[in-house]
C-alpha cells in the first residue's frame, strides 16, 4: 500500500514504523496546514489514508480525501457531531470512509464483553453502573470514543440508563464517566458493577500504541477498492484479518 498519513503525532509515527516494516510505503504525512499547502497536492498518489490528527481538522482532512476519491481511515475521536453529515457525504461522493473510535483488536473483543455484560446485568438494579477512562495527557477529547461507545452499548443493553455523563452520578437514570489524564498512559477503560455485596469490574489496558496502529492498518488495507462507510465489526468479520501482513 502506498500510504498517506494525515496526522504524525505519535500514532502517526507509529504506524509508519509497522507500515514500513510489512512492506507498505508511506508516501505522505501531514501534521499541519502549512503541510497541506506544501505537499497536499500529492494526496491523490495514495491508495489509503489514515487520520490519526487532531479533531478540529478531521472533517476537512476527510473532505479532501472525498474530493479526489481517496479511501481515508479515521482514528480520530472527537468530532461525532459531523458524523452523520460525514456519513451522508461519503455516500453521495461515492467514496469510501472506515471510521471507529478504537482499532485495538483486543478493545473490539471487549466491545463484546461489554454489550453481553450489559444485558445479563440489566435486571440486576441493585448495581451501580460506572466507567472510567484513563489517557496520556496529550488526549483532546474527555471521556475517550472509546469510554462513549462503551457507554452507548450499556444503555442500548439495559433498561434503567438514559444517557451518559462526564464524571460520576447519583441520578439512577445517568451513566457516569470518569476521565483521568496522566503522563505516559496509552490507555485503560474499566466498566464496574457495584453493589452493597459485592462489585464486578471488566477493563482493559493497552501496552503499547502498537495494537492501535496495526488495527489501522489492517482497515486501511480492508478499504481499498470498496465504497461506503465501514467499522471494525466489518473488518472483524471479514478475511481480511488473517491476510493480512
Amino acid at each position: 500500500m502506498n500510504i498517506a498519513l494525515l496526522g504524525y503525532g505519535k500514532m502517526g509515527q507509529e504506524i509508519e514504523r509497522i507500515a514500513i516494516r510489512n512492506g507498505h510505503k508511506v508516501i505522505l504525512a501531514i501534521d499541519s496546514e502549512a503541510d497541506w499547502k506544501e505537499m497536499g497536492q500529492n494526496l491523490y498518489l495514495a491508495d489509503v489514508a489514515i487520520d490519526f490528527s487532531m479533531p478540529e481538522v478531521t472533517v476537512a482532512n476527510i473532505r479532501r480525501c472525498f474530493a479526489i476519491h481517496v479511501p481515508v481511515v479515521v482514528g480520530t475521536t472527537g468530532w461525532d457531531n459531523c458524523y452523520d453529515e460525514i456519513r451522508k457525504e461519503c455516500t453521495e461522493t461515492g467514496s469510501a470512509l472506515f471510521f471507529s473510535p478504537n482499532f485495538s483488536i483486543g478493545v473490539n473483543l471487549f466491545f463484546e464483553i461489554n454489550r453481553y455484560l450489559a444485558k445479563q446485568m440489566s435486571p440486576h438494579t441493585e448495581y451501580e453502573i460506572s466507567i472510567e477512562e484513563t489517557h496520556h495527557i496529550h488526549k483532546k477529547d474527555a471521556p475517550s470514543g472509546t469510554a462513549i461507545k462503551l457507554a452507548n452499548d450499556i444503555i442500548e443493553n439495559t433498561e434503567r440508563k438514559e444517557k451518559w455523563v462526564r464524571e460520576p452520578s447519583e441520578n439512577p437514570d445517568e451513566l457516569g464517566i470518569r476521565s483521568i489524564r496522566m503522563e505516559n498512559a496509552p490507555g485503560t477503560h474499566v466498566v464496574r458493577y457495584d453493589s452493597e455485596n459485592d462489585t464486578i469490574e471488566i477493563s482493559h489496558t493497552a501496552k503499547s500504541r502498537r495494537g492501535f496502529a496495526t488495527g489501522a492498518l489492517m482497515a486501511a488495507s480492508f478499504l481499498i477498492g470498496k465504497k461506503g462507510c465501514f467499522e471494525m465489526k466489518d473488518l472483524l468479520s471479514s478475511d481480511n484479518l488473517k491476510n493480512f501482513k
